[in-house]
């Protein structure tokens, strides 16, 4: 079983890093994985319900040691590569900032006419 496509959707959360869509062969999507930032590092938490005692049951989960680290590899591998696009992305945010503030007011007014 080959993973052929990892979405990734970042979010703003001290634990909870990112919700992730995960493809297998192009024809299996599993939705509502998990990068979370735990007490001992990160890991990937497989998609889960809340049963009526509180706990919480997996919907999905690999079988074996060898399929959940493959999943974590490529499920951290798009991770770093959404935060470092995400991190590109608000530098180059800043940068346009810091050239629009320093800009002479009659360089503006001239854009403007």
């Amino acid at each position: 079983m080959e993973i052929t496509d990892v979405r990734i959707y970042l979010r703003d959360n001290e634990k909870l890093k990112a919700f992730v869509t995960v493809t297998f062969d192009d024809s299996f999507v599993v939705r509502g994985m998990k990068v979370i930032d735990g007490n001992k590092g990160r890991f990937v938490a497989m998609p889960s319900r809340r049963r009526n005692d509180g706990t919480f049951q997996d919907i999905a989960h690999p079988i074996n040691n060898d399929m959940r680290e493959y999943i974590e590899e490529k499920v951290f591998e798009a991770y770093d590569e959404a935060v470092e696009k995400r991190k590109e992305e608000l530098e180059a945010e800043t940068e346009e900032a810091d050239v629009e503030d320093t800009q002479p007011e009659a360089d503006l007014e001239s854009e403007e006419e």
